[in-house]
């Protein structure tokens, strides 16, 4: 056991492992996934155990702005501080919680009052603050009036004003304002920028998210790929893609959602890689295409992974190695039994989440 660095540990919904040494809560983790890829043969890369975070979506609640309460969904700890966030990160916090004072808040059992999120990101050299709003409220033009307010004195970059439906507890929505700045942030990894936007997923933890990418590219070159293909399934903004370009004769990125694959193309363009190109479409749809030969897959699913209409085409697809970034064992679990055709050549654990129980991994799967 250690003391904890927080001090809303317990109450705090966020963190649980907090009471854990470090080498722990890894050696807990590398169990977990052993267990779920079948063998203990796994690298650990590991980085800060705290003040990592880039990215946070506080609430706004009779208190004033926080995370919720462990165990309740309509409780909530007020929040001065994250012990597992950046340090630019709390000074926007800050901020946000002085301007923002008593603010008619989202009451999430009443379903009723204007402000419900502040979601902070802070990539190195980058930052945004997104006021996520309940679009129902009939007090949406003062609250918008009073976002517009904050941006002429805020530090952040971007300033956004995200609208919601009342009916449904997210912090991101394409139903969006921006106020100031833009709406991409842009992050460097690899020597590359990458562009991804201020709506969208991306890797709240930059160091660790370097470590991947740089083991990504390492994996892939140890086999000869000059002739080859690359499939970036699940392929986000590009990064895999981007990153990897360079070794591989030509490159496919496949995904689904639109503001994902635009960006995708601003990186294919800012970066001046010619042989990348995007592809809008489901990966449940995997069977329609062809790609060329010899083939390379990366695969990085969201937290439910993959579909199971494209997990079984992946299955019989033809393809040198396929790695797979899973951020979830239980579907990594289950889903490396549908891809019974293929076997486990190394795996490496990344600690992205340290202080939670959970991970990210990279796992080389060859066929038999």
């Amino acid at each position: 056991m250690t003391e904890p660095l927080c001090p809303y540990f317990g109450r705090c919904g966020g963190c649980a492992h907090q009471d854990r040494e470090y080498s722990d809560q890894l050696e807990s983790k590398k169990a977990i996934l052993g267990e779920a890829i079948g063998t203990d043969d796994i690298r650990i890369f590991s980085g800060e155990p705290y003040h990592y975070r880039n990215r946070m979506d506080f609430a706004f609640h009779s208190e004033g702005l926080g995370l919720r309460e462990k165990g309740a969904f309509d409780r909530f700890v007020d929040i001065e501080q994250c012990a597992i966030s950046l340090p630019e990160l709390n000074t926007l916090l800050t901020e946000v919680r002085e301007f923002f004072q008593g603010v008619f808040y989202f009451d999430v059992r009443r379903r009723f009052g204007a402000f419900c999120y502040a979601v902070i990101r802070t990539p190195p050299g980058d930052s945004s603050v997104s006021i996520v709003l309940n679009k129902k409220d009939k007090r949406l033009d003062r609250a918008v009036a009073r976002i517009r307010e904050y941006a002429e004195v805020t530090t952040a970059r971007n300033v956004v004003v995200t609208y919601v439906p009342h009916n449904r507890n997210i912090s991101v929505s394409e139903d969006y304002e921006v106020i100031k700045g833009g709406d991409m942030l842009l992050g460097e990894y690899l020597g590359r920028s990458i562009l991804f936007p201020v709506q969208g997923f991306f890797q709240v933890n930059q160091e660790m998210a370097s470590q991947v990418y740089d083991y990504v590219s390492g994996v892939l070159s140890s086999y000869n790929t000059s002739r080859a293909h690359l499939l970036d399934l699940y392929g986000g903004v590009g990064s895999f893609a981007i990153l990897n370009a360079s070794l591989f004769d030509s490159v496919t990125i496949l995904e689904n959602y639109q503001p994902a694959v635009r960006a995708a193309e601003r990186n294919i363009s800012g970066n001046a890689v010619s042989n990348v190109k995007t592809l809008l479409k489901d990966a449940r749809h995997l069977s329609q295409e062809e790609f060329p030969q010899p083939l390379f897959i990366v695969l990085d699913p969201p937290r439910s992974g993959v579909h199971p209409k494209a997990l079984k085409h992946l299955n019989g697809m033809d393809c040198v190695s396929l790695l797979y970034v899973s951020c979830n064992p239980k579907h990594l679990r289950n889903d490396l039994a549908e891809l019974d055709r293929f076997q486990v050549k190394s795996a490496a654990l990344f600690d992205m989440f340290p202080q939670t129980p959970h991970m990210e991994s990279v796992i080389e799967l060859i066929p038999r």
